[in-house]
């Protein structure tokens, strides 16, 4: 018996740990078009849905004929085609990405991406992105800062 209230101490006492660390609430909902607005590459329309310590999601909706331009980053990169056709290209590679399809870039991975219908795409980088923490002017929906 005294082994399990040792256990409960433990319990109650990392639950007063996680939410020291974390805050309150530890789950929050957001629609799309709710997150921190921003503009990549002068033209790109994005939006900063959940940032937190370790991953940033981005939603970014796409024009046909709209081209990425080649670019490299430090952020591992990964992320799922919500809607439309777009080519991603790195170095000699080129890859047809549609709806329902999932990519994934290694850091410092050079790539673009040229759109063939209008397309969005959620784009998850592992860290985040602080250039777009940047442009953003304040950090919008951060968790576990």
């Amino acid at each position: 018996m005294q082994l399990c209230a040792q256990i409960d101490i433990l319990a109650v006492g990392w639950s007063m740990l996680l939410e020291e660390l974390f805050g309150g609430v530890g789950l929050e909902v957001l629609k799309a078009g709710e997150g921190k607005k921003l503009d990549l590459f002068d033209e790109i329309k994005s939006e900063i849905v959940f940032s937190g310590r370790k991953l940033m999601f981005l939603l970014v909706d796409l024009m046909p004929g709209q081209i990425v331009p080649e670019h490299r980053h430090p952020h591992e990169q990964m992320g799922l085609c919500l809607k439309g056709k777009a080519e991603f290209i790195s170095n000699e590679n080129r890859f047809r990405v549609e709806a329902g399809m999932f990519y994934w870039m290694k850091p410092n991975e050079p790539h673009s991406v040229k759109v063939v219908e209008e397309s969005t795409f959620l784009d998850v980088f592992s860290p985040p992105r602080e250039d777009y923490l940047a442009l953003t002017k304040r950090r919008a929906h951060l968790r576990l800062e």
